[in-house]
């Protein structure tokens, strides 16, 4: 309907503070189980948020985590939202060949499903790490049947991106209908930018990302794709000494602003779920270039 606002796609991509990519080479996976777990208190007060709101998202959800929090996956979709995967324990697709990535990704959903009784149809790499190593990747997720994958910044990035992808909704599978949601990128100066949330929206002014959504809702007429992890609106996690200083920096850089500016982002917007978001944009989905 014309004058209606453009419903973008809210995502939460849940992982506990000890689980991400910045301290990979510090906390050994086999050490997860003796730390302490924040994941579900924080993911509660994301959800107290979103229904203050009136909002809906998609929570895109390592299969570690649904293993051991299975009431807290109940609740998500009681409450309305998406349960997508996150693949299991964070390992980022490009570590993986394409026998391991599907036993990954068979394994976390699942978890996933058995822990929440819904289907679960959306996949989100960790780290965005679907790129141009991992041609594979896409083809596997359409054989297994999955809706979506939102697995691609298609920016330069020194951990992630891939930044010949297209910017918007594209269809990596040729004869598939699977489509690919990029995360938000803006152009500024006649470059892409990231955009879509994360630590991008928790160090820059607010204003960086309102400019950036209205850029891609008002200029492209396209949804924007948001993103964040419920550890950064946590400022009482523990802190990693050991993790390099660029390292502790991009994860603990204003992670008591982020909660109100979180609040003040999904009143301003219109905000669906990614599945949501996938079904309306697979008309415009372009195909992936050869």
């Amino acid at each position: 309907m014309a004058g209606q606002p453009i419903v973008n796609g809210l995502s939460v991509d849940v992982e506990d503070w000890f689980q991400v990519g910045a301290f990979e080479n510090v906390i050994d996976r086999g050490d997860w189980d003796g730390l302490a777990l924040r994941v579900e208190d924080n993911v509660a007060r994301i959800l107290d948020l979103f229904a203050e709101a009136g909002v809906k998202a998609t929570f895109f959800t390592l299969g570690w985590v649904a293993q051991r929090n299975g009431g807290l996956m109940r609740r998500i979709v009681e409450g309305g939202h998406e349960l997508a995967s996150h693949g299991f324990d964070h390992a980022r697709v490009f570590t993986f060949d394409r026998g391991q990535f599907a036993e990954d990704i068979v394994r976390a959903r699942k978890i996933l499903e058995d822990a929440s009784g819904q289907a679960v149809t959306g996949y989100r790499a960790p780290s965005f790490s679907i790129d141009a190593r991992t041609p594979w990747a896409h083809a596997e997720l359409a054989e297994q049947g999955y809706r979506y994958s939102s697995s691609v910044a298609p920016v330069a990035h020194d951990h992630y991106g891939w930044r010949e992808a297209p910017r918007f909704a594209f269809r990596p599978v040729a004869g598939a209908d699977m489509v690919e949601i990029p995360v938000t990128t803006a152009i500024l100066g006649g470059r892409r930018v990231a955009a879509g949330g994360g630590g991008f929206f928790r160090v820059l002014p607010y204003g960086f990302s309102r400019w950036a959504i209205r850029q891609v809702n008002r200029r492209e007429g396209r949804p924007a794709v948001f993103y964040f992890h419920p550890w950064e609106i946590d400022p009482e996690q523990p802190r990693v000494a050991g993790a390099p200083i660029k390292s502790r920096l991009r994860h603990y850089t204003n992670l008591a602003r982020m909660a109100p500016k979180l609040r003040e982002l999904v009143h301003e917007f219109a905000w669906g779920r990614m599945d949501e978001i996938a079904s309306r944009e697979a008309q415009a989905a372009v195909p992936l270039a050869a």
